[in-house]
């Protein structure tokens, strides 16, 4: 007993004082028992240089705002852990997103909040020492669609939910397919972009797996280049091609304005159609992409919450001085034809907000969730929905309005040739 070696060290937190977070301690303890150590952010690089952090699985670097005057030495310990094959957990006090950024950029692969949530570390240990499943995922996906060679100026449709469950992600998905299968031959080239960070689900709509290389192209638009933007498509049913969402929970202002202008400007210069799934929360890209858009729709509902939140985004664009005017709105679940009390209560409110109701979908009943469910778009789950007719006749309105400027422009003839 007396000769027994101590357990090697697996782990080590890095901070600038440990005690100030007593529930990493305990959940360290817990977790790895005696087989962990602590060090200062000074004394951490030294470290890696010793034979003992040889045995190291991961640190975890522990910071809250103070620290991050102290940014660069931090990403320069999560780097050369990185080039030590030891992997790095971010715990994060009132952190800025931008602080997290350059520190995930760097190498950092996982992020706890602080104070942690139950069970978060045992949850970020298990994953990173998890097999990685990039791989798989990459040896899954289809063949990467190639560059355009030409830039083809797409038309910008955004989709923006006034409030959850409005019918947003239903509307681009469906949307986004009908303009992609609306001729035989010569079909538009048509991208689907999910931008709603957090809780995207263009992926789940369409059957598409959650990739790493998603995050990795956000985390570095400033280098990235056409081909890095069609290597992270996905190509559904050989027709659509889809920019999910990342496969973790991100801040939305984990992308600049600058960025979300660079991945618009790629998407126009492949495609002619660009769909833009936004998430419900109005932040500061918002405006970057409602500049950009050809058409911006809002989703609503016929009930309260609908038009207060209309309301606010309407007073929230005058107030900045932004194309108000460009919103167009769809009422999703619209009432039946002969159901004239509805019909009264669409006017009313569409005169209360002082705007014009633009579209009307019908509700499609149970057919759209289980569509959503398995996968797949309306025209293959359910042809003759009501609400999938109305979303093909709008996408023929679209398609054939976007021809007629062609046309005036001169642009078709120079989009058959790109095509072809």
């Amino acid at each position: 007993m007396l000769d027994q070696e101590p357990a090697p060290i697996v782990a080590c937190t890095i901070s600038r004082d440990v005690q100030a977070f007593d529930l990493l301690i305990e959940d360290m303890e817990t977790e790895l028992g005696e087989a962990w150590g602590d060090l200062s952010i000074s004394d951490a690089l030294a470290f890696f240089e010793q034979p003992d952090s040889d045995s190291l699985e991961f640190i975890a670097i522990a910071m809250d705002d103070e620290d991050e005057a102290n940014l660069a030495q931090i990403a320069e310990v999560i780097r050369q852990a990185a080039a030590r094959n030891i992997k790095a957990i971010v715990v994060a006090e009132e952190v800025s997103p931008i602080a997290l950024h350059q520190l995930l950029k760097v190498g950092a692969e996982e992020f706890i909040p602080y104070p942690l949530p139950d069970g978060a570390l045992k949850d970020a240990i298990e994953r990173l020492r998890a097999p990685d499943p990039a791989p798989v995922l990459q040896a899954a996906a289809p063949n990467t669609p190639q560059p355009s060679g030409t830039n083809r100026e797409g038309v910008l449709i955004a989709v923006h939910g006034m409030a959850g469950g409005t019918g947003a992600t239903t509307v681009a998905v469906n949307l986004a397919w009908e303009l992609a299968t609306i001729a035989k031959a010569d079909s538009p080239r048509v991208c689907l972009i999910d931008l709603d960070l957090q809780f995207g689900s263009v992926s789940t709509y369409l059957d598409l797996p959650r990739r790493e290389v998603i995050y990795e192209f956000l985390s570095d638009m400033e280098t990235a280049d056409d081909e890095s933007f069609m290597a992270a498509l996905l190509t559904f049913n050989e027709h659509l091609h889809v920019f999910t969402a990342p496969a973790e929970m991100l801040p939305l202002d984990l992308i600049s304005s600058s960025d979300v202008q660079a991945l618009i400007d790629k998407a126009r210069s492949n495609f002619d159609y660009v769909i833009v799934d936004m998430p419900t929360a109005v932040v500061q890209w918002t405006e970057t992409v409602l500049q950009a858009a050809h058409i911006y729709f809002a989703t609503v509902e016929l009930d309260m919450r609908s038009a207060q939140n209309t309301l606010r985004m309407i007073r929230a664009l005058k107030s900045e001085d932004l194309p108000v005017d460009k919103l167009r709105y769809i009422l999703n679940r619209a009432p039946k034809f002969t159901d004239l009390n509805g019909k009264s209560r669409v006017k009313r409110m569409a005169e209360s907000l002082d705007i014009q109701i633009d579209l009307l979908m019908p509700d499609g009943g149970k057919p759209i969730v289980q569509a959503g469910d398995h996968g797949v778009p309306l025209a293959e789950a359910a042809l003759k929905n009501p609400l999938r007719k109305e979303i093909q006749k709008l996408a023929e309105q679209l398609h054939a309005l976007s021809q007629e400027e062609e046309e005036a422009s001169g642009k078709k003839g120079k989009k058959k040739r790109a095509r072809k």
